[in-house]
C-alpha cells in the first residue's frame, strides 16, 4: 500500500505547496523541496527513494521534450553563441573547478570529477519554473542552456565514472570522439525521429492516435540515441525543436488542444513530484553517509556550492568581454547583454533532478570489486548543492529581478498584435474569393465580413490604447454578455439533466462546447483581445 499512499501524499503536497506559494509569494519549487525534506523525518517514508533510471529514462525525456516544444527556435538561433558556450565551456569549467575543490577536501580525482560532472549542469525544469517571468531573451538563453548542457555533463560524467572503475582511457582522440558522438549523433537521431513523427502524424486523423504517437516520440528519440551511445538528451531536444516548427502544419485542432492539455498537466505533476522526491532523497543521503562525518560533508556542500555559483558568476563576467574583443561587428554589439541581466543569469544557475540522477547512478563497485570511493559523499554533496541553489537562489531571484529593473518585454504583445491584425486584413481581402470557391450565399458572406471587420477595428483601437473607443466598449460588453449567456445555457442544460429529460452523455457533449467557448472568452479577456 505504500505506493498508493505516496501517490496520495504527493498529490496533497503539490496542491498545498502551490496554494501556500501563491499565498506567500514564494516559488513553488522551494516549498516542494522543503516539504520533501520534512517528509523525510516520517519513518514510514524512509523507504521511498528516487530511482535514477526513472529520472533519466522517463521523467527527463518528458520534461525536456515539453521545454523544447515551448522554446523559441528563432531566439535560440539569435543567441546561439552564448547558449553553446554556456552549455559546453561553462559545464567543463564548473566540473573541473568542483573536482579541484573536492580533491583538496580529500576526495580522489576520479570521484571528484564524478561529483563535478553531476553538479555542473543547470536544471531545465527549475529554470523553466523559477525564471519564467524574465524577458523572453533571458528566458530563452537560460532554458536552452539547461536543455543542452545535460549532454556535456553526461559525457564528462561517463568519462569520470569509466576512468574511476577502470573502463575508460583519457586520450584526446577518445574524448573528442565521445563529444562528437554525443552531440552529432544526438542531433542527427533527434532530427530523424522528428521527421518520422511528422510523417506519421500526417496520416493520423484520430486525436487519440495522434497524441499516442506524440507521446512516444521523445522516448523513441532518447532510446535510439542511448542505444548507439549518443546523447539521448540532445536527441530529445533536437526532436522537440523540430517538432515545434513542423507540428502546426500537421494534425488537427482537436489533437493540438488535447496534446497541450496533456503535456501541461503531465509536466506539472512530474515537476512537482521531482522536487518533493529530491527533498526526500536529501534525508536519505544524510542517513547513509558513512565514508565521512556529517560535519565534514556539510563543509564540502558549502565549498562545492560556493564554487558552482562562483564559477558561473566569474564566467558570465569574463567570457562575454573576451568574445567582444574578437567579434567587433555592429550587429553583435546590438545584442550584447547588460551586466544586470548577466547577474540574473548567474543567479538562475539552479541545479535539480538531473544532477541527483547522475549522483545516484554512480556504480556501487569498481571492476576490482572494491566499493566505489566516496559514493555516499558524492550523493550527499549533490543533494546539498541542489537544495541550496534551489532554495537560496530561488528565494533571492525575485529580489534580484526587481533590483535589475529590466525593461518590460513588449515584443510578444507587439508580435501577437501584428499577427492578429495581419490575419484579419488578409481574411477580409480573401473573403470574396473564398466565398466564391465555397459557393457561399451573400448573407453568410456579409456576416463573416462584418465579424472580421469588427475584430479588425477592435485590434486597431486596442493598439492605440484608447480605453473609451467604441470598439473596446463593444468588446467588453460582448464578452460580459456572452459569458452570462453561457452560464445561463449551462444552468438550463443541467436542469434538464436533473429532471432526467436528457442523458448524462448529452450533458457532457453540450458542456464541452460551452466550456471551450467560455475558455476562449476568458483567454481573450485576459489578453485584451476581442472574442470572435
Amino acid at each position: 500500500m505504500l505506493g498508493l499512499e505516496v501517490v496520495v501524499l504527493l498529490g496533497g503536497v503539490l496542491v498545498a505547496a502551490h496554494l501556500a506559494a501563491w499565498r506567500f509569494r514564494i516559488a513553488p519549487p522551494v516549498l516542494l523541496l522543503v516539504s520533501g525534506v520534512l517528509l523525510g523525518f516520517v519513518p514510514a517514508l524512509r523507504e521511498v527513494f528516487l530511482p535514477p533510471k526513472i529520472v533519466l529514462l522517463i521523467f527527463l525525456p518528458v520534461l525536456l521534450y515539453w521545454e523544447s516544444l515551448t522554446s523559441s527556435l528563432r531566439e535560440i538561433r539569435n543567441n546561439l553563441r552564448p547558449i553553446v558556450l554556456m552549455s559546453t565551456t561553462l559545464v567543463v569549467l564548473t566540473a573541473g573547478a568542483v573536482a579541484a575543490a573536492a580533491h583538496a577536501l580529500g576526495i580522489g580525482w576520479g570521484p571528484a570529477w564524478v561529483l563535478g560532472a553531476a553538479v555542473a549542469p543547470t536544471d531545465a525544469t527549475a529554470v523553466g519554473v523559477l525564471a519564467r517571468r524574465l524577458p523572453r531573451r533571458n528566458v530563452t538563453i537560460l532554458r536552452a542552456e539547461s536543455l543542452i548542457n545535460d549532454g556535456t555533463a553526461l559525457v564528462v560524467y561517463g568519462l569520470a565514472v569509466g576512468i574511476t572503475v577502470g573502463e575508460e582511457s583519457l586520450t584526446p582522440p577518445h574524448v573528442g570522439w565521445l563529444f562528437l558522438l554525443s552531440y552529432g549523433g544526438g542531433v542527427l537521431i533527434g532530427a530523424v525521429v522528428a521527421w518520422c513523427g511528422v510523417q506519421l502524424r500526417r496520416h493520423l486523423g484520430d486525436p487519440l492516435l495522434e497524441n499516442t504517437a506524440i507521446i512516444t516520440v521523445p522516448f523513441a528519440a532518447y532510446l535510439v540515441a542511448e542505444t548507439v551511445d549518443a546523447s539521448g538528451v540532445l536527441a530529445v531536444v533536437a526532436c522537440g525543436l523540430i517538432m515545434s516548427q513542423a507540428a502546426p502544419r500537421v494534425g488537427g485542432a482537436a489533437g493540438r488542444r488535447q496534446a497541450e492539455a496533456f503535456w501541461s498537466l503531465a509536466t506539472f505533476l512530474i515537476t512537482g513530484a521531482l522536487f518533493v522526491l529530491v527533498g526526500l532523497e536529501a534525508q536519505t543521503a544524510a542517513r547513509q553517509l558513512t565514508s565521512t562525518d556529517l560535519a565534514t560533508a556539510a563543509i564540502a556542500v558549502g565549498v562545492v556550492t560556493a564554487v558552482v555559483i562562483g564559477v558561473r558568476f566569474a564566467y558570465l563576467f569574463t567570457a562575454p568581454y573576451l568574445v567582444r574583443l574578437v567579434d567587433r561587428r555592429s550587429q553583435q554589439r546590438e545584442r550584447r547583454i547588460p551586466a544586470t541581466a548577466r547577474i540574473i543569469s548567474a543567479t538562475a544557475g539552479f541545479r535539480g533532478a538531473i544532477s541527483l540522477a547522475l549522483a545516484l547512478s554512480v556504480p556501487a563497485t569498481l571492476d576490482s570489486g572494491q566499493p566505489f570511493p566516496d559514493r555516499d559523499a558524492i550523493v550527499f554533496v549533490t543533494c546539498g548543492v541542489i537544495l541550496i541553489t534551489l532554495i537560496v537562489q530561488g528565494l533571492a531571484m525575485p529580489a534580484v529581478v526587481r533590483w535589475a529593473r529590466l525593461p518590460h518585454d513588449e515584443a510578444v504583445i507587439e508580435e501577437l498584435h501584428l499577427a492578429q491584425t495581419r490575419a484579419s486584413e488578409e481574411v477580409l481581402e480573401a473573403l470574396p474569393r473564398l466565398a466564391a470557391e465555397l459557393d457561399t450565399g451573400p448573407a453568410v458572406t456579409d456576416r463573416v465580413r462584418e465579424e472580421n471587420a469588427q475584430h479588425l477595428a477592435f485590434l486597431r483601437a486596442h493598439a492605440g490604447e484608447t480605453n473609451d473607443d467604441p470598439a473596446l466598449r463593444h468588446a467588453e460588453q460582448y464578452t460580459a454578455l456572452r459569458l452570462a449567456a453561457i452560464e445561463h445555457e449551462r444552468s438550463t442544460v443541467l436542469g434538464l439533466r436533473d429532471e432526467q429529460r436528457i442523458d448524462d452523455a448529452v450533458l457532457r457533449q453540450l458542456q464541452a462546447v460551452l466550456d471551450v467557448e467560455e475558455m476562449r472568452l476568458h483567454r481573450s479577456d485576459r489578453g485584451g483581445h476581442e472574442p470572435r
